[in-house]
């Protein structure tokens, strides 16, 4: 299967995933608001979400699948179950000792993550409680994760696409059927997340099963291929994970602005994960197996094309949606939360999150598609340098954004943190670049100086466009949410028509981005 297929492919199941996100985001914004019991929710979540980064689109997968797809190239099909049989086991045994421990130390745990409500003992407490339901389920997700490594290694990739859909569903269902019978309605949330690790491990099993690797876990701790999986996977946490790093600093620095603003930087966060895992996460889900391949085959400038072709593809789809983010910001979210407990002025905080979110979308889709270069060649150590690098300017950059918007006596401060996590990510994104640049790993094919004026010209017509479409249409608050829907698919419409139809009249055609190896793309574009 060609990678643009693939790519189409988990783009599309992901796409099924992140609209049911959004409704998983409204009703849990309708039931649930934003206040002190949300805020504790989504901190007892945080840890347990940013490990199931790490080992899902994270470090773990960008450990285990070049080392997988080195053992498939290069050996049989008996050493290739061994390799998952012992990783499964060491990766299932360390991290139920971990949940083990993170439970009995839970609010140490929260008030590490949350310093500000230390002093706020009744909030601290209903933290820790959701907290030691939820974190259990990093144990199911990473043993999905190992799943669905083996799944795209072997060309499965709808499988491991449609899996996050479930946590989705198990959160909405708890929102409407369990909360009516919780003491606190919000603690359904947090056995929703328990529920959904179960379900996610479930539906893949079957799919192993098929392939021949449903096999009894085996502790491997001195198993060569396990050993190096761990070797690439310590460096990889921080190199892969740079934004989710940010994104967990980012909460501890919340937790001291006033009360709602985690869940302010959480929704608008989930309106910039919707075009970076619609795309981002797809496009990087299935190169890192071809680059990985094309690392074993010993094929250099096969790694460099199909690293060129990723990058124009994160271009032409980034840059137009990230400055659609900031355009409709408001839009976008009256629309999917304008309803409920949730407020305008709530909306108004989230608006000025998303709004700084979205000068780092290109960024983090490049990164996703960058950091695969260095893991492919199963070089971790370059990618965490540049991490940390990326992870010490987030931190400066807070407090240099939070200050300047207090000496400005503006009411937002939460989006400093936003702006921050964008600063680090266009920082994160350029020092990955230079890297493979430097090392000569990615050779940038001709045409690149016309390619970004294409895209650029387009997306100030798309401006254009959506600016006076704004102007003509009624006070986006005042209208009702069935004409706030129409009248946002209106502008989404005409902002993608008038985008694509200037990359046409330019010269760019769909055929152009199909393969990374068409003279098209080396010649004309």
């Amino acid at each position: 299967m060609s990678l643009f297929k693939s790519t189409i492919i988990v783009s599309s199941f992901t796409l099924l995933s992140r609209i049911s996100g959004l409704a998983r985001d409204i009703v849990m914004a309708h039931y649930f608001g934003a206040g002190k019991a949300t805020d504790a929710f989504f901190i007892a979540f945080k840890l347990p979400n940013f490990l199931r980064r790490l080992f899902g689109e994270g470090a773990f997968a960008q450990a285990f699948v070049p080392v997988l797809t080195e053992y498939k190239v290069q050996r049989n099909k008996e050493d290739v179950v061994d390799l998952v049989q012992h990783t499964a086991g060491t990766l299932g045994g360390i991290l139920i000792l971990l949940s083990i421990v993170c439970i009995a130390a839970a609010p140490i745990v929260v008030m590490a993550i949350a310093w500000g409500y230390i002093d706020q003992p009744d909030k601290i407490a209903l933290t820790t409680d959701m907290f030691r339901v939820t974190f259990p389920y990093i144990v199911f997700i990473s043993l999905t994760a190992l799943s669905a490594g083996v799944l795209n290694s072997y060309g499965k990739f709808a499988v491991p696409a449609f899996t996050p859909i479930l946590l989705n569903i198990s959160l909405i269902g708890c929102s409407i059927w369990l909360a009516p019978y919780m003491d606190v309605p919000v603690k359904a949330l947090a056995w929703g997340v328990f529920i959904a690790g179960i379900l996610q491990l479930g539906f893949q099993l079957p799919f192993l099963l098929k392939l021949g690797f449903l096999h009894r876990p085996r502790w491997g701790w001195r198993h060569s291929g396990v050993r190096r999986i761990i070797k690439l996977m310590g460096p990889g946490i921080v190199g892969s994970s740079v934004m989710q790093i940010n994104l967990l600093f980012d909460v501890l620095v919340a937790s001291f602005l006033a009360s709602g603003s985690i869940t302010w930087l959480y929704y608008a966060d989930r309106m910039l994960e919707f075009p970076l895992g619609v795309f981002g996460i797809a496009l990087a889900t299935v190169i890192l197996p071809s680059l990985s391949e094309k690392h074993a085959s010993a094929d250099p400038d096969g790694f460099s094309h199909m690293l060129d072709f990723a990058m124009r593809w994160v271009l032409i789809i980034g840059l137009p949606a990230a400055v659609a983010l900031f355009i409709l910001a408001r839009p976008i979210l009256a629309t999917f939360l304008q309803h409920g407990a949730y407020t305008i002025h709530s909306i108004d905080m989230s608006v000025f999150a998303l709004q700084a979110y979205s000068f780092g979308l290109l960024a983090h889709m490049l990164v996703k598609v960058l950091a695969p270069g260095y893991f492919a060649r199963q070089d971790t150590k370059t990618p965490m340098k540049i991490g940390m690098v990326a992870m010490a300017s987030n931190m400066v950059l807070n407090v240099v954004f939070v200050l300047a918007l207090y000496q400005m006596n503006i009411e937002g401060l939460h989006a400093g943190l936003a702006l921050a996590t964008a600063g680090s990510g266009v920082i994160n994104a350029l020092l990955l670049w230079r890297g493979l640049r430097k090392k000569q790993v990615h050779v940038p094919n001709h045409g690149w100086s016309w390619f970004i004026l294409q895209i650029t010209l387009a997306c100030v017509v798309m401006v254009v466009a959506l600016s006076y479409l704004l102007d003509t249409l009624p006070e986006w608050y005042e209208t009702g949410l069935w004409q706030q829907i129409i009248n946002l698919t209106l502008l989404v419409a005409a902002g993608a028509a008038s985008y694509f139809a200037v990359l046409f009249a330019l010269g760019i055609r769909p055929k152009d981005l199909r393969q990374p190896r068409q003279s098209a793309i080396k010649n004309k574009v």
